[in-house]
C-alpha cells in the first residue's frame, strides 16, 4: 500500500512540474489568458457539416462610399488622389484659386501632421522659378519655402548672380515654391507617392507663372519635373527641356539642394557653376537689367 502511494504520489509531482512548465512555457510566449476550460482536441476529426443552401440577401450586405458620400476621415486611395489633384489643379484660372485648391485637397495625409501650407514666396512676376522639394521644420512654421538654414544658404547662391526673393523688379527677382506644399513628418523625404499626388499642382503652378528659366533645386524637384531616374549629379550636367501640357518649353537646370551643400560643403563649387550657367542663359534671353 505505502508503495502504490507512493508512485502515485511521485506522478503527482510530476504532473505538477510538467503543469508548472507548460504554464511558464506558455507565458514566455505571451500566452496569458485562458479562452475555454475545456482543452481543444487538435487531433479530432471535424464533425460533417450538412449542405445548407445559400440564401439570397434581397439587397447589398455592403457596397462601398460613393465619392460624395465619402467621409472625410476616409483616405484616399493613389489613383483616385492623383486624379482629383490633375482635376483641382487644371480648374485653377490664378495663383490665388491654385492656393485655395491644395489648400482643400485631402488627398496627402502629410497636410494633416502639417502645421501650414507652403505655396511659394517671391515675385510672381520673375523669369526665373526655383521649385525645391517639400518643406522643413522652419518652412513649416513661417509657410513659406526656404527660410531655414538651408534657405539662408540658397539666398547667398542666388545673390552672387543678382537674383533676390525680396526684388519688386522681375529681372532682378526669383519666385520660388516646392514639389510637395505640406511638410513630410520629420522632414523626410517626400515618398513615390506623395510626388505623383502632388505633381499636378506643381506642373499647374509652372504653368500659370509661366517662367522663361527653371531651377529644380534637388533629385526630387528634377526627377519628378524632368520624369528622369538619373542622379542629381548626371541631371546637373548641362540643361533640359521642360514641356508644360499647355506647350510652353521652358529651358530647365538641376542642381544641389542647398540642404545637400551644409552636408557635403565640397559641392559647392558645382552649384556656383550652375549658376553661372545659369547666368549665361538670363544674358541668352534678355532677362538681365
Amino acid at each position: 500500500m505505502d508503495q502504490n502511494r507512493f508512485k502515485v504520489g511521485f506522478m503527482s509531482s510530476l504532473q505538477t512540474t510538467a503543469l508548472k512548465e507548460a504554464l511558464r512555457f506558455y507565458l514566455e510566449c505571451g500566452v496569458d489568458e485562458v479562452l475555454d476550460n475545456t482543452a481543444a482536441d487538435r487531433f479530432a476529426m471535424p464533425a460533417p457539416v450538412s449542405a445548407v443552401p445559400p440564401v439570397k440577401p434581397s439587397a447589398p450586405l455592403f457596397s462601398g462610399p460613393s465619392s460624395s458620400a465619402r467621409s472625410a476621415d476616409m483616405p484616399l486611395g493613389k489613383s483616385e488622389a492623383q486624379g482629383q489633384s490633375a482635376s483641382l489643379a487644371a480648374a485653377a484660372k490664378t495663383l490665388d484659386e491654385l492656393r485655395s485648391a491644395i489648400a482643400g485637397f485631402e488627398g496627402l495625409s502629410i497636410k494633416k501632421t502639417a502645421t501650414n501650407m507652403v505655396f511659394c514666396d517671391g515675385n510672381a512676376n520673375a523669369p526665373v522659378m526655383l521649385v525645391g522639394e517639400a518643406p522643413g521644420a522652419d518652412e513649416d512654421r513661417q509657410g513659406k519655402p526656404f527660410v531655414g538654414v538651408s534657405g539662408q544658404l540658397l539666398d547667398k547662391i542666388l545673390g552672387c548672380i543678382g537674383l533676390d526673393r525680396q526684388q519688386d523688379d522681375p529681372l532682378k527677382a526669383i519666385y520660388i515654391s516646392n514639389i510637395i506644399n505640406w511638410r513630410p513628418p520629420g522632414n523626410r523625404t517626400p515618398n513615390p507617392a506623395e510626388i505623383v499626388v502632388s505633381l499636378p499642382f506643381i506642373q499647374r503652378h509652372i504653368e500659370l507663372v509661366k517662367p522663361k528659366i527653371l531651377i529644380l533645386c534637388g533629385g526630387v524637384s528634377a526627377k519628378a519635373l524632368l520624369g528622369r531616374d538619373e542622379s542629381i549629379s548626371k541631371l546637373r550636367k548641362g540643361w533640359h527641356d521642360y514641356k508644360t501640357t499647355d506647350g510652353q518649353v521652358i529651358p530647365a537646370i538641376a542642381t544641389y539642394h542647398p540642404a545637400y551643400l551644409l552636408r557635403t560643403p565640397t559641392q559647392k563649387r558645382a552649384v556656383w557653376a550652375d549658376m553661372l550657367s545659369v547666368q549665361e542663359k538670363r544674358q541668352d534671353l534678355n532677362l538681365l537689367s
